[in-house]
């Protein structure tokens, strides 16, 4: 019974929690990419989870960082005026 409880229990969680996140969609993060990385690892075998977790935590992190950086790069080159 505990067997399932807990999972159950960590969905509704994070669930609850991503529906009261903003709406805004941001590109890469450690959150969302190291629980893919962590299905991934489940899935490959036992004991990978965490190591897919930290290494979709750090694509994850890799991605944002890009997509900032090109963000602060496209918002120096328009001109101020906006005409």
């Amino acid at each position: 019974m505990r067997a399932t409880l807990f999972p159950a229990a960590a969905l509704v969680a994070s669930l609850t929690l991503a529906a009261a996140l903003p709406a805004e969609a941001k590109t890469g993060g450690c959150v969302k990419d190291g629980a893919v990385g962590a299905v991934a690892g489940h899935f490959v075998g036992s004991g990978h989870a965490v190591a897919g977790a930290a290494a979709g935590c750090a694509v994850g992190v890799h991605r944002r960082n890009q997509a900032e950086r090109r963000d602060q790069q496209q918002s120096q080159n328009q001109p101020a005026g906006g005409r």
